[in-house]
């Protein structure tokens, strides 16, 4: 495990390094510029701006002071905002980490649930049930489904919040809109997986040996069955935490997501590149999480079989 985990490390930062020099080159060759508005600004004013954020110097020097400023952990001061890129990652990162979170919780609870429930019944009510249930979870976007969700729950019947962050009953429509569809995948795949093990030799003779149905579903079955949800858990917890901004903009909750598109829209370059770091980092520890964990469970992982 120690040399699989170092294995694992050495190729974070070359990623991280290959991520944050491709966007630094294309968002400064995309049109338009961070001060660009319908009333221009003078050639002077425009000259000194330009020296204060150090955008009159040459692309290479720039990407080296920025680079340098990352190693340092400064970011660099937003573009758009009197706050710097730290100062607003800061603000904005912790709810968007606890709405991934949550959300994570639920579709592990839900998918875990109904994967194995479908699993135990194949081809019966108990599995056709779930499964449809799953595909539709897939089918529905989750711009439609909040939608949808507050229309029902929020005007319609008039028990929980449209829209909010607040209050313990505000979670419940975002974290339902972001985690149905990750609920459904992982009910697919321990179901996949499930039913893979529940044919292996090691369970038949479990059953032999006496055991009843549950204990050879909970302490046989799901180690084994459950790989694949446990593969699927690193990227998906890395979507759920890069990809709230459309539930953040449907339910008027401010986040980092929220946040990266408006500063992709207002070119606020050094924004931009903060906010892809930080997903970055997150989805590269989290994937990594998910790598340990899988060569926990298989020890063919761990030594490259």
């Amino acid at each position: 495990m120690p040399r699989f985990l170092i294995r694992r490390l050495l190729t974070l930062l070359p990623a991280l390094w290959v991520i944050l020099t491709l966007v630094f080159f294309m968002v400064r060759l995309a049109p338009g510029g961070p001060f660009d508005s319908e009333r221009p600004l003078s050639a002077e004013a425009q000259k000194r701006i330009r020296a204060y954020y150090h955008l009159d110097a040459s692309l290479g020097q720039q990407y080296i002071e920025y680079m340098a400023g990352v190693l340092r952990g400064d970011l660099g001061p937003s573009l758009r905002s009197s706050y710097s890129v730290n100062e607003r990652i800061a603000m904005k990162l912790p709810g968007s980490v606890e709405r991934g979170l949550y959300s994570l919780a639920f579709a592990r609870l839900c998918g875990l649930g109904a994967g194995v429930f479908a699993a135990t019944r194949p081809n019966t009510w108990r599995d056709h049930v779930p499964m449809s249930l799953a595909m539709c979870g897939i089918c529905v976007p989750n711009i439609v489904l909040g939608p949808l969700l507050v229309l029902g729950f929020a005007i319609g019947l008039g028990w929980l919040p449209a829209s909010g962050w607040d209050a313990p009953a505000s979670r419940v429509l975002p974290v339902a809109t972001l985690g149905t569809a990750y609920t459904a995948y992982i009910a697919r795949l321990a179901r996949g997986g499930m039913l893979e093990v529940m044919s292996q030799d090691f369970i038949r003779t479990a059953r032999a040996k006496g055991l009843g149905e549950g204990a050879v579903v909970v302490r046989h079955a799901m180690r084994a069955g459950l790989q694949p949800v446990v593969t699927f858990l690193g990227p998906a917890t890395a979507g759920l935490m890069s990809g709230s901004f459309v539930v953040e903009t449907v339910f008027d909750i401010p986040g980092l997501g929220t946040e990266f598109v408006a500063s992709a829209l207002n070119r606020d370059y050094t924004m931009v590149l903060g906010t892809v770091l930080v997903y970055a980092v997150l989805i590269l520890a989290l994937n990594l999480v998910a790598d340990l964990m899988q060569a926990w469970l298989d020890p063919r992982v761990r030594l490259g079989g």
